[in-house]
């Protein structure tokens, strides 16, 4: 087993989330499982998650996705650290 992963947050993702907290009573539920999720399966190497590696996207910007209900976490990993650079809810027109 891989030993747990610290998570840290950007100030952007900071910024995002304390304006999705006003708004989403139920974004800080999702907030704490998405850090215990990326504290111990980032690479989603147990295919339990919602995680997706992006494709064309620059480091630092977001890598990785992990999808959680309607919101949705970018992050970065770089071993032993993850680290969250953006959260925001997935687009209402996005399954139409």
């Amino acid at each position: 087993m891989m030993p747990p992963f610290s998570v840290r947050t950007s100030p952007r993702f900071d910024r995002l989330a304390e304006a999705l907290t006003r708004r989403h009573s139920d974004f800080p539920t999702r907030y704490d499982r998405a850090r215990e999720i990326l504290g111990h399966d980032p690479y989603n190497r147990t295919r339990q998650h919602h995680i997706k590696k992006l494709e064309g996207i620059p480091a630092d910007a977001g890598q990785w996705r992990l999808s959680l209900g309607r919101f949705r976490f970018r992050y970065d990993i770089a071993s032993p650290e993850v680290l969250l650079v953006y959260c925001g809810l997935r687009r209402e027109d996005t399954y139409r």
